[in-house]
């Protein structure tokens, strides 16, 4: 995963007031905690990193309190309305360093013929990975299932070097069959005593 680069200050005031004035000058606060050291408040650039948390889990390089830092996104805080950032933690990682995330699931292929519907139970998976190699979604073929079958969390392939880290008889997709809407009973009734008030 490629490590994207973001500028960023110590952050000295705290509060909504400041809070605000920060959003106001195109910079989103947030907090680096991690490693047993203190939280460090700082400021973020807004439209770098709402460019880097289009990919999921992605891996940052903060200069912070003079040496390189990397980070991964825990928690991210957005406008119910525009979208727009209001708050992000991060975590600090080291290389070689194992770390916990939760990674989409996608499905690929075409289920058996007949009306069926693909339910996603979780869309997400448990991981465990090397912080700078997290992947950011893994696969899963749904092709030629059929209504009742299921995949679990241990039938998904990993990439190499993730493990799981979840539950791995949790059911992650099933499929099952679309429900045909048939006539209320009611309704077929009012139906047959119109036609014989009309006779």
């Amino acid at each position: 995963m490629a490590e994207i680069k973001l500028a960023t200050e110590a952050r000295t005031e705290f509060g909504k007031g400041a809070a605000r004035r920060i959003r106001r000058a195109d910079l989103v606060p947030g907090v680096v905690y991690g490693h047993g050291a203190e939280p460090v408040h700082i400021t973020l650039p807004g439209h770098e990193l709402l460019l880097a948390l289009r990919t999921a889990n992605v891996l940052i390089g903060l200069e912070l309190e003079g040496k390189d830092t990397l980070v991964i996104p825990k928690a991210v805080q957005r406008h119910p309305l525009k979208g727009t950032i209001e708050h992000v933690d991060l975590l600090t990682v080291k290389r070689g360093e194992k770390v916990q995330v939760e990674v989409a699931v996608h499905a690929e292929g075409d289920l058996a013929p007949g009306a069926n519907l693909l339910e996603y139970v979780q869309a997400t998976l448990l991981v465990e990975a090397e912080a700078t190699h997290i992947p950011e979604a893994v696969t899963v073929s749904v092709e030629g299932l059929d209504a009742g079958a299921s995949i679990l969390a241990k039938d998904i392939e990993l990439p190499k070097g993730a493990a799981l880290a979840g539950d791995e008889d949790a059911i992650v997709i099933q499929v099952v069959a679309a429900q045909i809407e048939e006539p209320a009973e009611d309704e077929a009734v009012e139906g047959e005593e119109t036609e014989g008030a009309e006779a």
